[in-house]
């Protein structure tokens, strides 16, 4: 008797132990009473009912990625090429991935294909190759809608790799490469034009400037002469003034009378205006032969009047800027304007 009771109880125990599972985190069992579902179990310790229930599926519940094998598709220029997708998907219903379609993960990857089919086949081939995001979108959200049945919950769609055939890759690298040259010669262009610009705006702003400069030196050099013209006539103004106010006697003015004969008189006038008591000025001087034509008269010298040379300006030198020397040539000017104009009054 004792020894069935130790037989009993040594069955219990393993019972017991065979029944209690203790479920890991992120995973579920679908758990099956008498062949039908009864509940499912999450991360914990549980027991089942011996030789009534049973563990039918084991699944995870952590986000699971998919990477499928290249698929040929064909675009609607009819070019045929391969394209590799990679699928993010997780498990959120326990029951009906269980139950919803044999081998889930199969028919995903079946579905996956067909529908990158479908998308490829309505986009030609500068579509297909330019517009991943787009493709991506859509593959997500076909195929999340088709897979709510399965307990499948399709979380992200990328296109791995897109595998264009050999003869299409050599006319797209000819046509990237002409873009690139397009692009060059066009920059160069761009950049011709905005240095034959610049450039002739900076000659134009040379121009102006020194347009300006010329207007603002002839300018000064007008008021120069302006001024120094009214200098000498208020100088010989104010001689006269001086010379009317120190009440000169006639022998004074009969001195300046001569001095100014001796200039008029200087062998080169052809013509000579003699003041009216000439005659006797000429008579205390003893010339009046002379000054007459009478005897030995001096000959009409034709030659024209030396003129002295033009003093150096102490300013000038090798170094001196063209303004510098336009400036000095002004005031030479000026010089022979003054003298020449006081031989005029003389």
């Amino acid at each position: 008797m004792e020894v069935f009771l130790i037989i009993l109880l040594f069955l219990i125990v393993v019972l017991v132990a065979v029944n209690v599972r203790i479920v890991p985190q992120a995973e579920a069992y679908v758990i099956e009473r008498l062949g039908r579902y009864k509940t499912t179990w999450t991360a914990g310790i549980h027991v089942k009912v011996p030789f009534i229930e049973r563990v039918a599926v084991k699944m995870s519940l952590k986000e699971q990625v998919l990477d499928f094998p290249p698929q040929p598709v064909i675009t609607k220029d009819n070019v045929t090429m391969q394209i590799d997708s990679v699928v993010f998907c997780k498990v959120f219903d326990p029951k009906l991935y269980a139950y919803g379609v044999e081998h889930p993960i199969a028919g995903l990857q079946n579905l996956a294909a067909t529908t990158l089919r479908n998308i490829i086949g309505e986009m030609e081939l500068d579509q297909t190759l330019t517009g991943r995001d787009q493709i991506n979108a859509k593959m997500q959200s076909i195929l999340d809608d088709a897979t709510d049945p399965w307990g499948i919950k399709v979380t992200r769609v990328e296109i791995k790799n897109i595998a264009p055939p050999k003869e299409i890759e050599m006319i797209m690298t000819k046509q990237m490469r002409a873009e690139r040259e397009r692009r060059q010669t066009v920059l160069e262009a761009q950049a011709h034009q905005e240095a034959v610009v610049a450039r002739a705006e900076g000659d134009k702003k040379a121009k102006i400037l020194a347009a300006e400069a010329e207007r603002d030196a002839q300018i000064a050099l007008a008021e120069g002469r302006a001024k120094s013209k009214k200098l000498v006539y208020e100088a010989e103004a104010e001689g006269v003034s001086m010379l009317n106010k120190a009440t000169p006697t006639e022998g004074v003015l009969r001195l300046k009378g001569i001095e100014a004969l001796k200039d008029v008189a200087d062998g080169r006038a052809t013509k000579i205006f003699m003041p009216s008591d000439i005659s006797a000025v000429v008579e205390t001087l003893g010339v009046a032969a002379e000054a007459l034509g009478v005897g030995n008269s001096t000959p009409v010298d034709d030659s024209e009047r030396v003129k002295p040379a033009p003093e150096t300006d102490p300013c000038i030198h090798p170094d001196t800027g063209v303004g510098g020397i336009e400036a000095a040539a002004a005031t030479e000017a000026i010089i022979d304007d003054i003298e020449t104009q006081s031989e005029d009054l003389d």
